[in-house]
């Protein structure tokens, strides 16, 4: 009867364990559901949601691969100005204009697909294919007045008062009190070579090259580099500052996590309040984030890449302090006892017996941050100052060049490979002794 007993009690409590594993099993997903909508409702993702708009994701994502030539009329004095991008820097001359564009006392501009749009002495149309004409006078008491083909106005056109915006396929219009201004977008990056003023400007590649076998390639590499509107120069310096700023704060967190990394190491500091002193700066300084060093040190020294520099030194001085301190508490004591055998002094046994044995892992670990600190000097060089997180940041803050924007990151991308290549490169080369192909 013991023996039934037992086994029912067994039975008994092998059941609830299941019931218990099945409730947890299930409670889990549910508790993870239960946060996932909390989530949606805390960060009002519907509400983000119904704020979104399409058509500026649209823009947004045209203005990355292609640029817009704005045709712009002062309504005060009638003057007309054609520029790409609306910068002064990328101006056509006076009295010049694209083909598209006839200039005269009616401006007439061609959109294509049969959109045309006339800057009038007084007032502005655009004939739209399918729809009908739009007229709108800017007047300084009346705002702009406006005439539509139909009453009911479709999406794509936004009215009132003091503005009118039209948005087609084939291009915009924006008319206000003050300015009459056409956007036509063209895909590519316009004048990422030369600007309007060069003599090499609408050459084609052939030509080009045709004139730099002549002998004029010093001039034409000159108005590359020197191109007013894409900043090669500023850009490949920023590129330069922004490779210093993280080798120097890599490499200075290094030298400086060295010897503190000694005096945290449990088996070469027997005393232990030195050890947790020093264990305990090497956690401030890495738990505080790079970021905030940043900024710290922005409002201390004042802007510049060599704070940047300094911000990385000191957050991977952290990082550096505890993992060297580590990989000298696992080194091998027997070629430390076979120097100290033969006479060796302290700082010979150092030399000789621990730092090769460490110098692999310290290599490995320094490479791998300099790679990473290349990244994030781009977001610190945003705040200090210096480097193309720098240029990033004011094309950003314009919110009208999106191309430049494209074109420093996929400039910081191409960084961040190099760095990656080259450090994979000196890894194996320098700690496996490989023939260093990639």
């Amino acid at each position: 009867m013991s023996m039934v007993a037992d086994t029912a009690d067994l039975r008994a409590q092998t059941a609830r364990l299941f019931r218990r594993k099945r409730r947890a099993a299930l409670a889990v997903p549910v508790v993870i559901l239960v946060y996932l909508i909390y989530a949606v409702f805390a960060f009002d993702i519907p509400g983000l949601v119904q704020r979104a708009s399409g058509d500026n994701a649209r823009a947004l994502m045209a203005d990355t691969y292609s640029y817009k030539t704005h045709v712009t009329r002062d309504n005060r004095d009638a003057s007309v100005s054609v520029s790409i991008e609306g910068e002064r820097k990328g101006r056509y001359a006076e009295g010049t204009a694209p083909e598209w564009v006839a200039l005269g006392e009616t401006t007439v501009i061609d959109l294509g697909e049969g959109h045309i749009v006339t800057f009038g002495p007084e007032t502005i149309t655009y004939d739209i294919p399918g729809y009908g004409l739009i007229r709108a006078t800017p007047t300084t008491t009346q705002g702009v007045v406006q005439e539509f083909p139909f009453e009911t106005l479709p999406d794509w056109i936004n009215s009132s008062r003091n503005r009118l915006a039209i948005t087609t396929e084939a291009g915009r219009l924006s008319v206000t009190r003050n300015r009459s201004e056409v956007f036509r977008y063209f895909t590519g990056w316009e004048l990422f070579f030369f600007t309007l003023d060069s003599p090499y400007h609408g050459l084609s590649v052939g030509q080009v090259a045709s004139k730099a076998m002549s002998g004029q390639a010093g001039a034409i590499w000159s108005d590359f580099w020197n191109n007013t509107m894409w900043r090669h120069a500023d850009v490949a310096w920023a590129i330069f500052e922004t490779i210093l700023m993280a080798f120097l704060g890599t490499m200075g967190a290094a030298l400086v996590a060295l010897p503190l990394a000694f005096l945290a190491a449990r088996n070469f500091t027997p005393i232990a309040t030195v050890r947790f002193a020093f264990r305990r700066f090497f956690d401030f300084v890495r738990g505080v984030d790079g970021l905030i060093w940043t900024i710290i040190l922005t409002r201390a020294f004042g802007l510049g890449p060599l704070t940047g520099a300094l911000a990385i030194l000191i957050t991977d001085t952290g990082s550096f302090g505890k993992m060297f301190s580590e990989a000298l508490e696992n080194v091998d004591e027997k070629q430390i006892e076979g120097l100290k055998s033969t006479g060796a002094k302290p700082l010979q046994r150092y030399r000789f017996g621990v730092i090769p044995q460490i110098t692999p892992i310290l290599l490995s670990q320094v490479l791998y941050f300099l790679e990473s600190n290349t990244r994030s000097a781009t977001v610190i060089g945003a705040i200090t100052g210096g480097g193309i997180g720098l240029l990033l940041t004011q094309a950003i803050i314009t919110q009208k060049d999106w191309e430049e924007v494209t074109y420093y990151i996929i400039l910081v991308v191409v960084m961040v490979v190099a760095m990656d290549t080259i450090s994979g490169w000196l890894r194996r080369k320098l700690i496996k002794g490989g023939d260093g192909g990639y």
